[in-house]
């Protein structure tokens, strides 16, 4: 039973996201996006990880899709309308993926298995105290990485909007 679930959950992840990947419409996206995202939940359902379901549901399905929402109805997607972009607003776009893939290589790299010493202490590794240590705690150094890149995903959001102000013309 709970290997059909999975392959029923699998194969709705894998076509919401092609769907969103390549749907034509903005919004169509974002609501294969946000299907894709509970389906998600349901596969950390489905290993026992409530606790990341339920987080996964409210931030990602939550407050992201509602920020992505915004940001796509405030870029006003009409081809007709649209200019190209100069060289310099092009190589910044390229700098800020290149930045945000640096600091998530750098976050792979350091990170190390941790879970054996949690293991062997015998403690609950669902428990909220236990995924906070892991996730947060000094000596594994994920929170300067974490706060990096929400400040980065914050500037490119707002860069985004900026970028897609239309330029008044002013006239004497």
């Amino acid at each position: 039973m709970l290997t059909t679930v999975f392959y029923i959950l699998s194969a709705i992840t894998l076509a919401t996201a092609f769907l969103t990947i390549f749907s034509r419409n903005p919004i169509h996206s974002a609501i294969y996006l946000v299907i894709c995202f509970f389906s998600i939940a349901g596969h950390y359902l489905l290993f026992n990880a409530q606790f990341l379901a339920v987080v996964h549901i409210i931030v990602y399905s939550g407050a992201i899709m509602i920020l992505l929402l915004f940001t796509i109805m405030l870029m006003n997607l009409n081809k007709e309308d649209e200019k190209h972009k100069s060289g310099l607003t092009i190589l910044a776009a390229v700098a800020s993926f290149c930045l945000v893939a640096f600091v998530l290589l750098a976050a792979f790299i350091k990170s190390m298995p941790i879970i054996e010493e949690y293991y062997v202490s015998g403690e609950d590794y669902q428990s909220i105290k236990i995924l906070g240590q892991v996730l947060l705690d000094e000596k594994n150094g994920f929170m300067i990485p974490f706060e990096f890149a929400s400040v980065l995903l914050l500037v490119s959001m707002i860069g985004a909007v900026l970028l897609s102000k239309k330029e008044e013309k002013i006239s004497l």
